[in-house]
């Protein structure tokens, strides 16, 4: 029999060892026989999760120790995702923050933590990858409570207890200096001593608040939350209530109940309060809801969750390509796709647009919208995106434009930091902190407009030779800083459709980088590179070389191109300016103009744009 039920969840800066760590905790809690072959990362399932080794779902899992269920909740740690932090925050009553030895405590660092203390959460500090050479252990403690003050921690959340460990290598120790390095006891024994019990509400009826949403091809609409009071049993009448809307939002009976057993769902007949259960066969219910016994009438209140920034449009794809890679084609089924991923992920909203046929979706950055777009793409769909718009506030007392701010970390050798400095000052970027990080390295903190952040990574990249790091979390909501420059180069603009030929490629070449291959279809309208100046120019890539009747005197030269730049979808929708639009099927990422008509663009190019600024 369990004696004790812990709800934990783990938080820390993007690759700083979360899920790595788990995987250590699972090896070591019996979970797994000795000979079993287990995947690095095992919780990151995903597909798109392993291709770029980040967590973007949060995601449950439970194991047990010495009689205690640790229901541990691993999170992800980019800032776009943030909306998947705040949620589950509601349904645990402890956290372990990583922080990584060597760079510290970082901008998500700071952001879930401050969501944590808020909720008046204990946390223990877990100090990572202890095995790294360059490792700066008491500086990053010192930071780390720094962080702890400057967020408002009371003093027992500032009495803190510290762990030292190697996720990677399955250790972690309370000394660094006298203890021996030889498994993660210790860390498990931190937690069933300073994670408090599951926070029950005693004598009352079944109340769980659902704080995640997922779909599964054979039981449907899976819920998962914290059972705040009371217990579930099959076959229990209960009634889902929402906060805003008076009375119940549907009355079903419990037909499937499951409790978390590692990696795995299992069914159970009950479960107690203060457990994390998933429960299927309800059809209304979403994110934020109560689901309840018949004789509550009050929901649970949620956590208000921090507006989106920035929006992306959605539209059908209507270029003459369209319907030849893809299945998902028609706006209905694109607008469906989209308000069902909103009813789960309650951090993006999504809306219909004012032209026909698209949608405005709105997240928290690039990166979240990003993966939503492929997720879709993989899916079979084809999209037209437009470019990422930022979203202004009013101010409610002077009517002044209010725009987000980002708060920047860029982690860079010492050489690049001029360059850094200049390019982000030019984007309205306000240098905030700057100090040494390491032998020959620099970290310089900004306080920039989201505006001034898009379109900018490949540069940062560029300039900085592919070795610098750039971290981003949402700041705060500032006054309008003025118009920031767009990209200063034109785009070569395909004037007839059909296929890429190598003797016109030849020519263009001395235009501009090209973006397409010999035998690259192409249309209309689409962008086939980017010119060397800053005004657009109309080409034709198709152009084949005119035979003639007279023999050469030689045979003509080889025709040798470099190769087009690739850019990836993120990189492509950072790219586009606001007349152009980034065509997306299951096998292409194609940049075009909105207008493929050369003589409708020229046209509307001479019309003022009077399109309202996207607002809160």
């Amino acid at each position: 029999m369990l004696k004790d039920i812990k709800n934990l969840a783990i938080i820390a800066h993007v690759d700083h060892g979360k899920t790595t760590l788990i995987d250590a905790l699972f090896k070591h809690s019996g979970l797994f026989r000795d000979n079993q072959q287990i995947e690095t990362c095992a919780l990151d399932y995903n597909d798109l999760e392993r291709e770029r080794g980040i967590t973007i779902l949060a995601k449950c899992t439970s194991f047990n120790w010495n009689g205690t269920k640790l229901n541990i909740v691993d999170t992800p740690g980019h800032a776009d995702f943030g909306g998947e932090v705040e949620r589950i925050l509601s349904m645990v009553d402890g956290v372990l923050v990583l922080v990584d030895a060597s760079e510290g405590p970082m901008p998500q660092t700071k952001f879930v933590l401050s969501k944590a203390l808020a909720l008046n959460l204990n946390p223990i500090v877990v100090v990572n990858k202890i095995d790294k050479s360059d490792t700066r252990v008491s500086e990053v403690l010192d930071e780390v409570f720094d962080l702890f003050i400057a967020l408002g921690a009371n003093d027992s959340q500032l009495d803190f207890p510290i762990v030292y460990a190697s996720g990677r290598n399955g250790w972690a120790v309370r000394n660094l200096e006298n203890d021996e390095r030889k498994d993660v006891v210790p860390l498990l024994d931190t937690i069933v001593e300073h994670v408090p019990n599951a926070s029950i509400i005693e004598g009352e009826s079944f109340r769980m608040l659902v704080t995640m949403l997922e779909y599964d091809q054979y039981l449907g609409r899976i819920l998962t939350g914290k059972i705040l009071s009371g217990t579930a049993a099959i076959n229990d009448t209960v009634h889902v209530l929402r906060n805003g809307v008076g009375g119940e939002v549907e009355r079903s009976k419990l037909t499937k109940l499951l409790s978390f057993e590692g990696l795995k769902r299992v069914p159970v007949e009950s479960a107690v309060a203060g457990d994390i259960v998933a429960i299927a066969g309800l059809e209304k219910a979403t994110v934020a809801d109560t689901i309840a016994a018949i004789d509550i009438a009050e929901p649970i209140s949620s956590i208000p969750i921090d507006p989106p920034t920035i929006s992306i449009t959605f539209s059908v794809n209507d270029s003459p390509l369209a319907g030849k890679e893809g299945n998902s084609l028609t706006s209905r089924i694109i607008g469906d796709r989209l308000f069902k991923e909103a009813e789960g992920n309650v951090s993006i909203t999504v809306k219909r647009s004012a032209h026909e046929e698209s949608y405005e979706v709105a997240g928290r950055g690039e990166l979240q919208l990003g993966i939503l777009i492929e997720t879709m793409r993989r899916e079979g769909f084809e999209l037209s995106i437009g470019r990422p718009n930022v979203l202004f506030r009013k101010c409610p007392e002077t009517g002044n434009t209010l725009e987000p701010i980002e708060e920047l970390y860029v982690d860079l050798d010492d050489e690049f930091t001029g360059t850094v400095i200049d390019k982000l000052i030019q984007r309205k970027g306000e240098m905030v902190d700057m100090r040494p990080s390491g032998v020959g390295k620099t970290r310089i903190k900004f306080l920039i407009p989201t505006r001034g952040l898009i379109g900018y990574y490949g540069d940062f990249l560029t300039d900085t030779r592919g070795s610098g790091i750039m971290n981003r979390s949402f700041h705060s909501y500032a006054p309008h800083k003025g118009p920031i420059e767009e990209r200063t180069r034109g785009a070569l603009v395909s004037t007839d459709s059909g296929k890429a030929i190598p003797y016109a490629l030849f020519f263009l070449k001395e235009r501009g980088a090209l973006f397409v291959s010999p035998g690259d279809p192409v249309y209309e309208g689409m962008i086939i590179g980017e010119h060397s100046r800053e005004n657009e120019l109309d080409v034709n890539p198709t152009k084949e070389k005119q035979l003639s009747n007279c023999r050469a005197s030689g045979k003509d030269d080889n025709i040798k191109l470099p190769p087009p730049r690739r850019m990836s979808l993120e990189q492509a929708i950072a790219y586009i300016k606001n007349d152009e639009m980034v065509e997306v099927t299951p096998k292409s990422v194609r940049l075009r103009k909105r207008y493929l008509d050369q003589t409708t663009r020229k046209r509307m190019s001479r019309t003022k744009d009077t399109a309202a600024t996207p607002t809160l």
